[in-house]
């Protein structure tokens, strides 16, 4: 039988994990879930559902009684595993290597413009 607090600990547990691996700052799991948004793989998106659906119908004692909490425990473990091998560092160098590629080709191109440009006026 499912208990408030085992769900509440989870949905926390899960927010903080959220936090910590992509930065998401929100109150609740729900909302940390949703600024989280496409970050997440489907597959990983679906079993963060699985605790979120549980989370919301938790406060519901008929409902309550319709969690599979061995479902629950699978899903927070899943998500759990796939957020421990997100690495922050990992993933700012690679925005920083992005961006610094697209300066480099933006410099190429117009240096490139500015050749012909000279070739077309008869400087070079």
């Amino acid at each position: 039988m499912a208990t408030q607090m085992d769900i509440d600990a989870r949905a926390e547990r899960l927010r903080a994990a959220l936090e910590t691996a992509l930065g998401v700052k929100a109150r609740s799991y729900g909302a940390a879930l949703r600024k989280a948004g496409r970050r997440l793989p489907k597959p990983v998106r679906r079993q963060a559902d699985v605790v979120a659906r549980a989370h919301a119908i938790d406060g519901h004692p008929k409902l309550r009684r319709t969690i599979d909490m061995d479902a629950v425990a699978r899903a927070e473990a899943d998500l759990l595993a796939h957020l421990k091998t997100i690495d922050r560092a990992d993933q700012r160098r690679g925005r920083l290597l992005g961006l610094a590629g697209v300066i480099v080709f933006n410099l190429l191109v117009v240096a490139a413009l500015f050749v012909s440009w000279l070739v077309w006026s008869g400087y070079l």
